[in-house]
């Protein structure tokens, strides 16, 4: 095992409070012991709330190799295997694909929420072999699997611990061993939630009802979710918490150089920071630091797979229509490799199986895809969806490619029902947040609009809350772009840089018949 980095007193103190909570729920971390849950239906709630750069992520991290090594098992959405009377149970969940998928490429195996909602059904031979990689039976014998196949399958699960990523490795598909899904029945013991402040109302109650335990990792200066159309815009969901619940981390510096994106991130804290002097901030760190970049123009290569962050609709939709014209792609169909954003399911309530496996398989709201060509079938296309564990889907598509000027939008490919997406090549603030790109490139001149309306969301002014969203999403570069201008293309769009998919392409039961 690493060496692990020594805590901050802060962090040192949240996980004591943590500790404390888990303690009362009969986890002792110190000692290692479980003992059975208390039994009753109250749930105990908890927040670990800070901005970036803080170390939310490494404090989540330390707590689940603390409960891993306790002996609770950790429930990844894919498996659960068979419940015992000893068995405690820990989920970490996102609220989106990618976000998850950060915390996996830290070696925290998280997953969606909604892969905890809805649970999946096995195929009884091969739920054998589920149960034997989990460590709760015998290696089985399954016809049409070799001794080979399944000692291909066993090796996967000691790297990966998933279960349809090793039976992939035994040479299946993910529909010849997952029959369906259903929504869950029985409730687990801890769940850790990372990006908590995307959590709306009927979300949060959703996960108290699944956990008697909940701890929230979120960060306070984050716009708060979107609520539906008519009501009243409120706050997150940790804000009600009393102060003996609520932890809050400050910043750490973790290494000798400062991060020049954080820097411009916590600047944003000063009340009497004004939009002008701000932006000469970044200015000056692009002088000195090219993880800065103070940019005469949008960059058209780096919008396939890392949208343009604006805050205006109307600027999102002329920046979709720059990218498509720069790719010379036409107005009645998909290039393979544009970039896409699910924007829900469309099925009537008597389709509900169907929209359970889109939701499970990564097609929920926000999900950043790329589109790979057309399916099997009319209206159906093949899909990578990004972050998720098995990226590559086939789904009954709606795609929908907005019109300026308030025109109806047109639709170069459609199913009567199934998954609906919008065109991915510029999204807005609200619904980038949870997601993280490397290389992210900011609108400047929105926000510029936004700060001199002198809008105030929360007690401060929204443009500084639209920046802090915007620029904390790069992991690596930050361009603020500056003017209205699109470079063009070094080369046509492409696909072969998508991972291969860790299960050959699915396709759902409706394509497969």
């Amino acid at each position: 095992m690493t060496e692990q980095l020594a805590l901050s007193d802060d962090q040192a103190e949240a996980y004591d409070a943590v500790a404390t909570a888990l303690g009362e729920a009969g986890i002792d971390l110190h000692n290692d012991l479980l003992t059975p849950p208390r039994g009753d239906d109250t749930s105990s709630v908890m927040a670990i709330i800070g901005k970036a750069g803080s170390g939310k992520t490494l404090l989540l991290a330390r707590l689940y190799h603390a409960l891993e090594e306790a002996g609770v098992d950790v429930v990844s959405g894919d498996y659960e295997g068979r419940r015992r009377k000893d068995r405690r149970t820990l989920a970490i969940l996102a609220p989106t694909n990618k976000a998850a998928s950060v915390l996996r490429t830290r070696g925290v195996p998280a997953t969606t929420i909604h892969r905890i909602l809805y649970t999946p059904v096995y195929d009884p031979e091969y739920e054998k072999v589920a149960d034997w990689l989990a460590g709760n039976g015998d290696r089985p014998e399954i016809e049409g699997l070799t001794d080979i196949a399944l000692d291909r399958a066993f090796a996967s699960y000691q790297s990966h611990k998933s279960v349809p990523a090793a039976l992939a490795a035994a040479g299946l598909r993910g529909s010849d061993f997952i029959t369906g899904w259903k929504r869950r029945e029985e409730p687990l013991d801890i769940g850790f939630v990372d990006e908590s402040s995307m959590l709306d109302p009927k979300q949060f109650e959703d996960l108290t009802e699944i956990f008697p335990t909940l701890v929230l990792f979120g960060d306070p200066a984050q716009l708060p979710p979107v609520q539906p159309r008519g009501e009243t815009k409120g706050g997150m969901v940790f804000d009600t918490l009393p102060a003996p619940r609520r932890k809050e981390l400050s910043r750490v510096h973790r290494q000798d150089a400062d991060n020049p994106i954080l820097d411009l991130a916590h600047a944003l804290g000063d009340p009497a920071l004004q939009f002008h002097d701000f932006e000469e901030m970044i200015r000056d760190a692009a002088r000195t630091d090219e993880r800065v970049v103070w940019a005469e123009r949008v960059e058209s290569d780096l919008m396939a797979r890392s949208p343009v962050l604006v805050w205006r609709n109307a600027t999102r939709i002329r920046l979709i229509h720059a990218f498509r014209a720069a790719f010379s792609a036409p107005e009645d169909e998909l290039l393979e490799g544009e970039p896409l954003i699910c924007d829900g399911i469309e099925l009537p309530m008597k389709h509900r199986k169907k929209r359970l496996d889109l939701e499970a398989r990564g097609l929920i709201k926000g999900a950043q895809v790329i589109y790979l060509g057309p399916g099997r079938k009319p209206g159906f296309s093949k899909l990578h969806v990004i972050g998720a564990e098995d990226p590559q889907v086939s789904a009954a598509s709606i795609v929908k490619i907005e019109q300026q000027d308030d025109e109806e939008p047109f639709i170069p490919f459609a199913a009567r029902m199934g998954a609906t997406f919008l065109h991915g090549a510029a999204v807005t603030i609200h619904k980038a947040q949870g997601s993280q790109w490397d290389t992210v490139q900011v609108f400047g001149p929105d926000l510029q609009i936004a700060a001199r309306m002198g809008r105030v969301e929360a007690g401060q002014p929204l443009w500084k809350r639209l920046a802090y969203v915007a620029i904390t999403r790069a992991e690596t570069q930050l361009r603020w772009v500056i003017r209205n201008r699109l470079a063009k293309p070094t080369g046509p769009l492409r696909t072969d840089d998508l991972a291969a998919p860790v299960v050959p392409l699915t396709l759902t039961a409706e394509e497969t018949g």
